[in-house]
């Protein structure tokens, strides 16, 4: 299983939650929502050989944390993984609106400087704008679009990018979360849950939750959930091995 977009520094008991993820077999990618909290949650996976830390500064977070763009700089050369970061266009952030593009095109910009980095985003009611960003820095790494809910032109211009998509179960609990992934390039999908942020039976969803996913994007290819399992894999695989 994979879980490509989690946030494990927010549970009670992360490193509980870690050890389960081992014992179940779980790849994870633990995405982090300020560059403070980065070393923190990296030393949580201390000789997890399934986790993966990303370095991240999140959009909500953009006007009140635009301070630490000099720490995530710092850090960048020690990680290979990038998130959460993007831009959020909900009308409670679209006021820091300056902010968020400010952090998002310094970060963008860091990572082509790396010479690109894995780039887990967030896109919220900004999917254009993400994309705008993403087309003037090509070289800034491989984007995969966590829990991507834009139009299906938006969807169709990702794809063109070469834009990977990382979806969870209460995606495709939805007609048109089930209507954009059954668009998407089916090599270029990976399965997360998002927790604490994502919901599944009235509460948080976790890591192994996935699975769940799993099953319904077996309905939505009409395949057996081991062959999707396996393609998912194979994607993890040439994701990490990319250069």
């Amino acid at each position: 299983m994979i879980d490509f977009h989690c946030h494990l520094d927010l549970y009670p008991d992360p490193k509980a939650v870690i050890r389960a993820c081992e014992a179940r077999h779980i790849y994870v990618l633990s995405v982090t929502t300020t560059p403070s909290a980065w070393s923190g949650t990296l030393a949580l996976a201390t000789g997890s050989s399934r986790v993966r830390t990303a370095l991240g500064l999140h959009p909500q977070l953009a006007h009140e944390r635009k301070s630490e763009l000099s720490l995530f700089e710092r850090l960048l050369p020690d990680t290979r993984y990038v998130g959460e970061i993007g831009l959020d266009g909900t009308p409670e952030f679209k006021r820091y609106w300056s902010d968020q593009v400010l952090v998002f095109s310094r970060i963008l910009n860091a990572c082509q400087a790396a010479k690109g980095r894995v780039l887990s985003i967030h896109s919220r009611r900004a999917a254009s704008a993400v994309l705008d960003h993403l087309e003037e820095k090509l070289g800034a790494g491989t984007p995969v679009l966590h829990w991507f809910s834009g139009s299906q032109r938006e969807l169709a211009r990702a794809i063109a990018l070469g834009c990977w998509f990382s979806i969870g179960p209460t995606m495709l609990m939805s007609k048109k979360g089930q209507a954009l992934v059954s668009r998407m390039p089916r090599n270029r999908i990976l399965t997360e849950s998002d927790r604490p942020f994502a919901q599944v039976d009235g509460r948080s969803a976790l890591p192994w939750d996935s699975q769940l996913a799993v099953l319904e994007l077996a309905k939505l290819w009409s395949e057996a959930s081991g062959a999707v399992e396996r393609t998912l894999l194979d994607n993890l695989k040439r994701l990490n091995s990319a250069p």
